[in-house]
């Protein structure tokens, strides 16, 4: 049987430069990076060849950029150094409700210990209007995050133009770039960001390793004490391997980063064309053009997602309903029903995210399965008869 692997968003697989690059440092490589002795200083010497080339390929300096162990752990750093360090000056922090749960989760702490949140609306296609930002911000708002691209539905946000309102107040603006990163031209100064967090397993790297940039001067507390590793921001002995492997994947990614958007965008709208030309009673998630290159996420009415994605399963396709950390829940999608939808409709989701290994044999073969696997799941369903 065919095995297809359309999840993406949710992690990719490490690539065998990576993982070549990383093992030397399981083996002969293995000092301490805080040693002063020569395995020591190798370790020393291999992380700071990687922060380069993260801080290169966002426009920042070297030293600020700090390792952490994901995209959960900068998301939390972010917040909470940033909301802990400043509550002097206020305790407002804004927000959407489509961010991933590694920000709604921590928002939801913090305001527990005091902090207001503010979840801004988003319009159909998940687009956070500017104006709405400008409209919520007090003179308490200490912070706004924003993501820089949806995960489940793919929506490209205006971050450059809330970054430019944030900046012109005075508040520190965070994004969670996750999904971006590698795949699409960052540069943190024309974004307009004082924080972006970012995971190495988004982009053929190792899992367990992502980086937070800080913008030079941004007051925040320490996520976790101990060392004086990352200049005190992050203590901890570092995971070396994972950080030489994070480097290799982001000098790949540079590399391929322009023609594999182009390349991906063709087998996108390929399969969003091919769904909507096979089956009826569907909707496009997501904006139709300012989304990821890789992103296609439907919602196929009388159709529950959770049996497609159990049948797609058994023909060796890999799909998602939704963010995989939150894929064990039986409670519809936060973000569909944060852009109007029903919670039937949320149901009824299907998200492809597709990636540097992608054919378009396996787009073909897509569209040859799903619509049988519709056909024969809304032969048993009576709501889509007495729709026909």
């Amino acid at each position: 049987m065919k095995r297809i692997y359309l999840d993406y968003a949710a992690t990719t697989p490490t690539a065998p430069e990576v993982v070549e690059a990383m093992l030397p440092y399981f083996t002969d490589r293995f000092g301490n990076p805080s040693s002063i002795h020569s395995f020591g200083q190798e370790g020393k010497a291999a992380i700071e060849e990687a922060r380069e080339k993260i801080a290169n390929l966002i426009g920042a300096k070297q030293e600020e950029i700090i390792f952490t162990s994901g995209g959960t752990e900068s998301n939390n750093s972010a917040l909470k150094g940033v909301a802990y360090a400043n509550q002097h000056k206020g305790n407002h922090i804004i927000t959407t409700p489509l961010e991933h749960h590694a920000i709604i989760e921590p928002c939801n702490f913090l305001e527990k210990s005091g902090f207001k949140v503010t979840y801004l609306p988003v319009d159909k296609d998940g687009l956070l209007n500017p104006e709405e930002v400008k409209k919520a911000i007090t003179t308490k708002t200490i912070l706004i995050s924003a993501m820089h691209a949806n995960n489940e539905i793919g929506t490209i946000e205006p971050i450059a133009e809330i970054g430019r309102i944030a900046r012109e107040r005075d508040i520190y603006f965070h994004t969670d770039a996750v999904q971006t990163f590698g795949h699409l031209p960052i540069n943190v100064d024309e974004l307009n960001v004082n924080l972006l967090s970012i995971s190495a397993h988004k982009l053929c790297g190792p899992k367990g390793m992502g980086a937070l940039y800080v913008k030079k001067g941004t007051r925040m507390v320490s996520f976790m004490h101990g060392g004086e590793q990352e200049r005190r921001r992050r203590a901890s002995t570092e995971n070396v391997p994972g950080i030489v492997g994070f480097g290799k994947a982001v000098e790949i990614a540079e590399e391929k980063m322009e023609e594999e958007a182009k390349e991906l965008t063709i087998l996108r709208d390929k399969l969003i064309k091919g769904i909507f030309e096979k089956i009826d009673h569907v909707c496009l998630n997501g904006h139709p053009t300012k989304r990821l290159p890789n992103n296609i996420n439907v919602s196929i009415e009388f159709v529950e997602g959770e049996s497609m994605l159990l049948n797609l399963d058994m023909e060796g396709i890999a799909a998602s309903t939704g963010s995989a950390c939150s894929s064990s829940s039986l409670e519809p999608s936060h973000v569909l029903l944060s852009l109007g939808l029903s919670p039937e409709l949320a149901h009824g989701s299907l998200r492809f995210t597709l990636g540097r290994y992608t054919k378009e044999e396996e787009i073909d073969y897509v569209l040859e399965i799903l619509p049988k696997i519709v056909d024969k799941l809304r032969s048993m369903s009576p709501l889509y008869k007495k729709a026909s």
